[in-house]
C-alpha cells in the first residue's frame, strides 16, 4: 500500500469539486473523485491525465446508502485506505416558502445535508476502526484523518429565494460541529469552508447580467469573484497537517463578504 493519503472528493467533477481534486492531486495525494454524473468525472479525469493508480473516478449518488456504501468500498479496494474526505456534492433549487415544492425542498436537503451526513458516517467508521487497530499512535499523530464540508456563507446569511439550499447549509454547520466533537476522542478532525460567491456553474446565469453581478460586486469588499482554486486552496489546508489543531471550525472564503454591514460603491 502507497504511503501517499488517499482523499475522496464528492462532486468532484465540476467546480470547486474539481479544484479540489486537482489540489490534492498536485499535492501528491490519491484522490477519488465522486460523483453523480457521468460524463463529467470522464471528462474530469481526462483534463487531469492522472494514472489511474493515482485517481479514479467513481459514480455516486451521496444521498443513496447504497451508493455511499459503494464508493467506500471501491475506494478501499483501490486504495485501501481513505485519510481525508471532501463532503462538496450539492445543488441549488431556487424557491422561496411561498413556491417552493416539498419534492423540491426534500431533494436539496437530501443531497447537500443527508448525503454529507451519509458519507461522513461511512468514511468515519473506517477511519475509527483503523485508529482502533492502531491505538499506539500518539495524539498528533491521530490527526491526519480529517473531513471537510463544503458549507456557504448562506450557512450564516440567507437568501429568500434558495431557501431549501440555506437551510441545509445550515444544517450542514451543525453536522460540522456535532461530528467534529464526536470524533474528537479520535483524532479524527471535522470542519467546514463557507464559500461566498465563486466562479463556478452555479454562478454562470449571472454572467450575463450585468446588474446582478454589480449587484454581488457591492456586498463583496475585494470586489472580484473568486476562484474555484482559492476555496480549494483552503479545503487542502484543513485537510493537512498544518491545521492538526483545528477542528469544529468553518473557514469563510467568502472576499470580506460577511464582514460587511453595507454595500460597496461600485467602482467606475
Amino acid at each position: 500500500m502507497s504511503d501517499r493519503r488517499v482523499v475522496i472528493v464528492t462532486g468532484g467533477a465540476k467546480g470547486i469539486g474539481y479544484a479540489c481534486v486537482r489540489k490534492f492531486y498536485e499535492d501528491g495525494d490519491c484522490v477519488v473523485i465522486a460523483d453523480h454524473d457521468v460524463e463529467a468525472g470522464r471528462i474530469a479525469l481526462d483534463r487531469l491525465g492522472a494514472p489511474e493508480k493515482r485517481v479514479i473516478f467513481v459514480s455516486c449518488d451521496v444521498s443513496d446508502k447504497l451508493s455511499v456504501h459503494n464508493l467506500v468500498a471501491q475506494t478501499l479496494n483501490n486504495f485501501g485506505r481513505i485519510d481525508v474526505l471532501v463532503n462538496n456534492a450539492g445543488i441549488i433549487i431556487k424557491g422561496g416558502s411561498l413556491d417552493l415544492s416539498l419534492d423540491d425542498f426534500d431533494k436539496v436537503l437530501s443531497v447537500n445535508l443527508r448525503g454529507a451526513f451519509l458519507t461522513s458516517r461511512a468514511v468515519a467508521k473506517h477511519m475509527v476502526q483503523v485508529l482502533n487497530e492502531k491505538d499506539d499512535r500518539s495524539g498528533r499523530e491521530r490527526c491526519g484523518f480529517s473531513i471537510v464540508n463544503m458549507s456557504s456563507i448562506n450557512a450564516s446569511v440567507a437568501i429568500a429565494n434558495i431557501l431549501a439550499y440555506s437551510v441545509s447549509k445550515g444544517g450542514l454547520a451543525q453536522l460540522t460541529s456535532a461530528m467534529a466533537l464526536e470524533l474528537a476522542p479520535y483524532g479524527i478532525r471535522v470542519n467546514s469552508v463557507g464559500p461566498g460567491s465563486v466562479k463556478t456553474d452555479m454562478l454562470a446565469g449571472v454572467a450575463g447580467n450585468q446588474e446582478v453581478y454589480d449587484m454581488i460586486l457591492s456586498r463583496t469588499p475585494l470586489g472580484r469573484i473568486a476562484q474555484p482554486d482559492e476555496v480549494a486552496n483552503v479545503v487542502a489546508f484543513l485537510a493537512s497537517e498544518n491545521a492538526s489543531y483545528i477542528t469544529g471550525e468553518c473557514i469563510y472564503v467568502d472576499g470580506g463578504r460577511l464582514a460587511l454591514n453595507y454595500v460597496m460603491p461600485k467602482k467606475n
